[in-house]
């Protein structure tokens, strides 16, 4: 689901942004889109309302990471109250498609067409790993002096 609705609180927008901030951070020329859904009635019935969706679009082709854009695809689970991250899925895209994808809930292992070089298949795991992190440990202040 687009993590722009997703946001349906401060504590969630925040680590929707902490997350934004991340990949931004090791891909400094990447645009975020916290929509990357469109809003029609074939899409709706795909979404999955235990994830947040956001994409990341490089100004040009990638020729590193083998993509122009980067989906990704935060998946929770719920647990009585309480839910988790249980997983990231990516995907790397152009115009000819989807690349390649990596799921973090097995084997963390690129697979496509086109993977992106070594160094980048690190960077975007690392951010992978720091993603799922954010979303499952507490940013309330309040509880960490507790």
């Amino acid at each position: 689901m687009n993590a722009a609705e997703q946001a349906k609180d401060f504590r969630i927008a925040s680590k929707i942004a902490a997350v934004v901030n991340l990949f931004k951070t090791e891909f400094p020329d990447l645009r975020s889109d916290l929509k990357p859904w469109t809003d029609d009635v074939e899409t709706r019935e795909m979404l999955d309302p235990d994830s947040i969706d956001i994409s990341f679009h490089f100004p040009g082709y990638s020729f590193r990471c083998h993509c122009r854009s980067i989906l990704i695809q935060i998946r929770f689970h719920a647990v009585d109250a309480d839910v988790r991250a249980i997983g990231l899925e990516a995907a790397g895209f152009s115009g000819l498609g989807c690349l390649w994808r990596l799921s973090t809930v097995e084997r963390w292992h690129f697979v496509g067409r086109k993977e992106p070089v070594p160094e980048m298949q690190e960077k975007l795991k690392s951010c992978c790993r720091e993603a799922i992190d954010i979303f499952n440990r507490d940013l309330d202040v309040c509880d960490e002096t507790a």
